[in-house]
């Protein structure tokens, strides 16, 4: 059963975004799959929402149907992790831990699903979701046909799912390697620690805004291949930068905070203040990492 004019601010990390005409949460494959069925009789745009944490929803809402994946399956055998895609990508880091594996230890205080994770390419610390990826399941939204995945390709927060939009994931199983708890459990601690110093933690947002720029060449960067968005941010003289209720964020550049019940117009206008701005000094052209609807 659908529900009717239900908050999108509620379901996302930025606590952002109007009312949905109508809303479903599928908790299985079937659910899915009926949820579409009905969207397409009643002539429906429809929209899938994981985690929320890398969306932006307008301050008018959505004119169609929003629907939530709570696939929450898991299962962990040798050094695989079978996981469905509306598990947090959080809990397949301590399913990681809780068995011995190592490889995904990066993603730890990663918020949103293992589905979004898998479909942008989710990384951080050198490391991305596609070193420990070995399947995926999906649906193909077109066809309405279940099927398993092997070869696909992936790039910078960028996937082969991302680029077909009709192939909505279901599961994922990761492929991960032995380790020892004590040093597995470490490098997970240090990263949660490097974020809570370096993050704007204490308010809503959606993570990294802009992905970090590879076509542009600066000699403290030269090593690294790419430079970081929120240099570029910083460097122009951005950070701290309100607009209404967000705020570019003085802990780290690349995030978009909401400070003070902000609106999605103020974010897009940060935003597009970003692009503006580097593309005039540095002639190059900022892309999001977040889906801005």
């Amino acid at each position: 059963m659908f529900l009717k004019n239900i908050l999108l601010k509620d379901y996302t990390t930025y606590k952002i975004g109007g009312k949905a005409k109508y809303f479903f949460v599928a908790r299985n494959e079937q659910d899915l799959i009926d949820a579409i069925k009905k969207a397409r009789q009643d002539n429906l745009s429809f929209f899938i929402l994981g985690g929320g944490s890398n969306v932006l929803f307008d301050d008018n809402g959505f004119d169609g149907l929003v629907i939530k994946l709570e696939l929450d399956k898991y299962e962990v055998k040798d050094n695989k992790i079978f996981t469905e895609s509306g598990i947090l990508l959080k809990r397949a880091v301590d399913l990681a831990l809780g068995n011995e594996l190592t490889g995904l230890e990066w993603a730890n205080g990663i918020y949103g699903t293992v589905g979004g994770a898998v479909r942008g390419n989710a990384g951080a610390f050198g490391h991305f979701t596609s070193e420990v990826v070995d399947s995926v399941k999906v649906l193909d939204s077109d066809t309405l046909e279940i099927k398993e995945i092997k070869d696909y390709q992936f790039g910078y927060r960028d996937s082969y799912f991302k680029q077909n939009r009709n192939l909505i994931i279901l599961s994922v199983v990761f492929k991960l390697e032995k380790g020892r708890k004590e040093d597995i459990e470490k490098e997970m601690n240090r990263i949660s620690n490097y974020r809570k110093e370096r993050h704007p933690l204490d308010y809503p947002s959606a993570g990294s805004v802009f992905k970090n720029v590879a076509n542009l060449k600066i000699d403290k960067f030269k090593e690294l291949g790419f430079v970081p968005a929120g240099y570029l941010i910083e460097q122009a003289g951005l950070k701290g930068k309100i607009i209404g209720g967000a705020q570019i964020s003085e802990k780290h550049a690349n995030f978009i905070v909401n400070i003070n019940e902000a609106k999605a117009k103020d974010i897009r206008d940060l935003i597009d203040l970003v692009k503006k701005t580097i593309m005039e000094k540095y002639g190059v052209k900022m892309e999001e990492e977040i889906v801005v609807l």
